[in-house]
């Protein structure tokens, strides 16, 4: 019976994208979809524990045109991806069991060959719940806790590449109407080319003699974008109580406590006493 056995797994992406594969010779289909075997996607043998130990394996294969992709593999599409894993067989898919159920994780690329970690689902329950005490805003900018609007003109901004170095030093002209350091901590965002998709956090912001403006990013992208590339960049928020309310007029929506004594005033021999 064990010959009769094969394995298939299937990855459905936040954009609701599925895919299935399978180390059978011959496609299977069940549950409306269709596994292949052309893929090249290969599991390693899976761990499982009891309790709420993390379910892990992983998931090896080799970058494909017409499934998983280097390019939306470095854009993050396939980042917490979905994915299901059973044992069938694959003479009759009815007769099958459901061996793991998570999301992939951290995701490899080389030499035309990804490696990605597969995570259990008893992993969410490992992490940190509850909300962090801290005079700066925990929200992410733009989130629904935040509830800034960043599609504003005045937030963010379109604008054709036209100078690169070192795949990450980003330079444009006429950009005036903002004021130095307004993008810093914010994101830029490939919107068309060879890069289209890719993403990255900004590190400087630099406005130069007559609208020049010069942004780095903390690491060049995978791909890197060619001059008239168009990309977007998005304002940054470094989180205190000042840049919300003067920035973004958003102060009500602040989710920290700007208020909360220093560490210097809870360490003093005399904190809390009066004279």
């Amino acid at each position: 019976m064990t010959t009769m056995i094969a394995r298939a797994w299937s990855i459905r992406r936040a954009d609701g994208m599925r895919l299935g594969f399978t180390d059978h010779d011959e496609v299977l289909e069940f549950d409306g979809i269709e596994f292949r075997p052309d893929r090249g996607l290969t599991a390693r043998a899976l761990v499982q524990a009891t309790g709420l130990s993390v379910d892990n394996s992983e998931a090896v294969g080799a970058l494909s045109d017409d499934a998983i992709t280097e390019r939306d593999l470095m854009a993050g599409r396939w980042d917490e991806a979905e994915l299901c894993m059973w044992e069938v067989d694959w003479s009759d898919s009815q007769a099958r069991k459901l061996v793991f159920r998570g999301h992939l994780g951290d995701v490899s690329r080389a030499n035309g060959a990804f490696r990605a970690e597969l995570r259990g689902l008893s992993e969410r329950l490992n992490a940190p719940q509850g909300r962090v005490y801290h005079p700066r805003c925990h929200a992410r900018l733009g989130d629904a806790a935040c509830k800034v609007d960043l599609t504003g003109s005045d937030l963010s901004l379109e604008h054709r590449v036209e100078g690169l170095e070192d795949g990450r030093i980003f330079s444009f002209a006429s950009v005036s109407a903002f004021a130095a350091n307004w993008f810093e901590s914010g994101r830029l965002q490939v919107l068309s080319g060879a890069a289209e998709g890719l993403q990255g956090t900004i590190k400087n912001d630099t406005a130069q003699i007559g609208g020049r403006r010069v942004i780095e990013l903390w690491s060049a992208l995978g791909i890197s974008p060619m001059p008239g590339d168009m990309v977007r960049l998005t304002a940054g928020c470094d989180k205190s109580a000042t840049s919300c309310r003067l920035k973004f007029a958003n102060f009500i929506n602040f989710r920290g406590f700007p208020h909360l004594p220093s560490e210097d005033w809870l360490l003093a021999p005399k904190a809390g006493r009066r004279g």
